[in-house]
């Protein structure tokens, strides 16, 4: 591989890309086809980053009910009442496999501050406003301080968050490697575009065996 795009296992962090309930559940008002069944493998990739002390980043949407800051294509739907990862909610929450602790709970003022909420070493939450986790977010500087170069990225609907974070990312100047098994949502062409901008494309199985070898 190409040395300028080649991921570094020891400078990366993991993302995990809007794993909440209101997107992941069976049932739940926001489903997106695909989630739960790449919780498992988002699941394993997070204990492997904290097996290694790793840094994560689990990336979430909360949408305040008045739909104040909801992208435009779904605000119409909020401020007639639908109540989808509405902060405070266990809707909103991340999927308990992905928590540290289920007893954890977002903490929705600090997040919609800007703030990121810590939910182990090494480990946090943040919000962000819109589909990329870098749109008006400090995660460039976050990842920055923690002399990151690589992210590792899955997670909820491919097209929609995953992608527009990768592309961003890649704007960046960040390594990047996108995880297909642990991510819903994906499309054979648009993996073959990512590998086209120097995406490294690793299946879970991969992965562990590319950050334990």
């Amino acid at each position: 591989m190409n040395e300028y795009i080649r991921p570094h296992r020891d400078s990366a962090a993991l993302l995990t890309i809007d794993t909440q309930n209101d997107f992941t559940l069976a049932g739940a008002p926001a489903e997106i086809d695909g989630t739960g069944e790449a919780v498992p493998q988002m699941q394993r990739l997070v204990e492997l980053f904290r097996t290694r002390q790793a840094p994560i980043v689990h990336v979430v949407r909360l949408y305040e009910a008045d739909g104040s800051n909801v992208d435009r294509c779904r605000r119409a739907d909020i401020e007639a009442g639908a109540a989808i990862v509405r902060p405070g909610t266990d809707g909103a929450e991340l999927v308990a496999e992905l928590k540290p602790s289920t007893d954890m709970r977002l903490d929705a003022d600090r997040l919609l501050n800007g703030d990121f909420q810590e939910f182990g070493p090494n480990e946090h939450v943040m919000y962000k406003p819109r589909w990329s986790a870098f749109h008006r977010t400090d995660l460039t500087d976050f990842l920055d301080t923690r002399s990151v170069d690589t992210i590792v990225v899955c997670g909820c609907n491919f097209p929609n968050c995953p992608r527009t974070t990768i592309y961003e990312a890649s704007e960046r100047d960040y390594r990047i490697v996108f995880v297909p098994d642990a991510t819903s949502g994906v499309y054979e062409r648009g993996v073959r575009e990512l590998e086209d901008i120097g995406v490294a494309v690793k299946e879970t199985e991969d992965i562990v065996d590319w950050m334990t070898e």
